[in-house]
């Protein structure tokens, strides 16, 4: 096993070599030493196939991706007539950045129409407009001293998102980030980089939206790195649809500084074995974050979310609500953190998992941590797994509501408080859609009981 993992480790290597000769090759000699040094990084961590001692990855076996001899896509041959419906984002959507098999389309990319000084635009193309700025923040967030997947994706910085809101600014309409992969090459790695800057009291929304309509098998390694600048404002909304065949591996870090807020919703409905590290640094006194997800699961699904809230000040708060439904023979982790820095007094900060399994083959692992070094806080979790309340399904169906009725209705309720965090009223109205075709496949295709 040994052996062949250090052959999978080669083989990025020299795939990367053959894109610098190619692909990277126009790309500034800052950005190339940035990929130098994570190539040293992931090649000498290697893969975190052991488990044993290693609480990150515990319950979460990424040895399947260790074996699969995954390679970078093909430029797409055809790309007209792509449904972005799929992803959310119909012929309305103003603003949107649009990536086949994890190569930038500019012709299905609409940024022309942005406020002015708005920067929206494929990480490529800023490594030279928007240098400075890059340069300032480009892979000073996600930490890859330790972590094989980020210095692996920083390795293949290249395409990719750059967004910036300048200071004062309101953008009313969301910036979508769509994420499409065909299946057209089977075994395809890509390695989405997005970098999302605001500037002083602006105020945004981020739609990501990723996915396939096809069955075929490949891994997606991304990494986000989202700083807030003082009293600025950003909703993000993540839903990631990929084929049950599919490997993703997702690292989103974000630092807040003073009075800034962020809040976000993740819903996981696709993928066979996904993985979301989601890190949160109160940097500032201010700070507020709300933080919620929904996962649901069926078959031989494997979701894990790991969720760090790092409150580096005082008078910060949090609010975080994740959310499972189990179908199948799937499993689930949560593993949350909340940090309470010494002598970052009056921090309130909150955390909670809720799982509802609907097979008795379903396993929702769950693990909340605090990890406080200051009185003066105000600081709670929780945790819970159970069934469907035979009670009120009894009562629903003495009311003549059919079980199967009945049941979506009981699952309908307990995910909608996530759902209603979407607060741009289209998305939410996608995402509604989703979960209900979803519900509506499961309650066609078995007998609850």
């Amino acid at each position: 096993m040994t052996t062949f993992r250090k052959t999978q480790e080669s083989n990025y290597i020299e795939t990367r070599k053959i894109l610098e000769k190619n692909e990277y090759s126009k790309d500034p000699g800052w950005v190339r030493t940035l990929r130098d040094d994570a190539t040293d990084k992931f090649s000498k961590l290697g893969f975190p196939i052991e488990r044993r001692g290693n609480e990150a990855w515990k319950y979460t076996n990424v040895s399947r991706i260790s074996k699969v001899p995954f390679r970078p896509s093909s430029t797409p041959l055809l790309t007209e007539g792509v449904n972005l419906d799929y992803l959310g984002a119909d012929e309305n959507a103003k603003h949107k950045l649009v990536f086949i098999d994890g190569r930038y389309m500019e012709h299905l990319s609409s940024v022309k129409n942005l406020p002015e000084n708005i920067q929206v635009t494929n990480l490529g193309n800023a490594m030279e407009s928007s240098s400075t700025l890059l340069k300032q923040h480009l892979a000073k967030y996600a930490q890859d001293e330790n972590d094989f997947f980020t210095a692996l994706n920083t390795a293949f910085i290249h395409d990719g998102c750059f967004v910036h809101i300048p200071d004062h600014t309101y953008l009313e309409d969301p910036i979508f980030l769509l994420f499409l992969n065909t299946g057209h090459d089977s075994d395809t790695a890509s390695h989405p980089r997005i970098l999302v800057t605001t500037g002083i009291g602006s105020e945004a929304t981020i739609i990501e939206s990723s996915g396939s309509d096809s069955n075929a098998r490949y891994f997606v390694n991304s990494v986000s790195e989202i700083i807030l600048s003082e009293n600025s404002t950003l909703k993000h909304y993540r839903v990631q649809q990929h084929s049950e065949e599919a490997y993703e591996i997702t690292s989103t870090n974000v630092v807040l500084d003073k009075n800034a807020s962020f809040s976000s919703v993740n819903v996981d409905l696709g993928g066979g074995l996904v993985r979301h590290n989601l890190n949160v640094l109160m940097k500032s006194e201010g700070a507020s974050c709300t933080l919620n997800g929904l996962y649901m699961t069926t078959r031989s699904q494997h979701v894990d979310n790991q969720v760090i809230i790092d409150h580096a000040k005082g008078y910060t708060t949090a609010n975080e609500l994740y959310k499972g439904v189990l179908d199948g023979k799937s499993r689930t982790v949560f593993h949350g953190s909340i940090i309470v820095r010494e002598g970052a007094r009056k921090v309130d900060s909150n955390q909670s998992d809720k799982n509802l399994l609907l097979s008795n083959d379903a396993e929702a692992d769950t693990k909340p941590a605090f990890w406080i070094y200051c009185d003066d806080v105000k600081c709670a979790h929780g945790a819970s797994c159970g069934q469907i309340d035979e009670d009120a399904l009894f009562y629903m169906r003495s009311r003549g509501i059919g079980e199967h009725e009945a049941r979506s209705f009981l699952i309908r309720g307990f995910v909608s408080e996530i759902i209603d965090g979407i607060e741009h009223k289209p998305y939410w109205n996608f995402v509604n859609h989703l979960v209900e075709k979803t519900l509506d496949e499961w309650l066609e295709n078995r007998s609850f009981g």
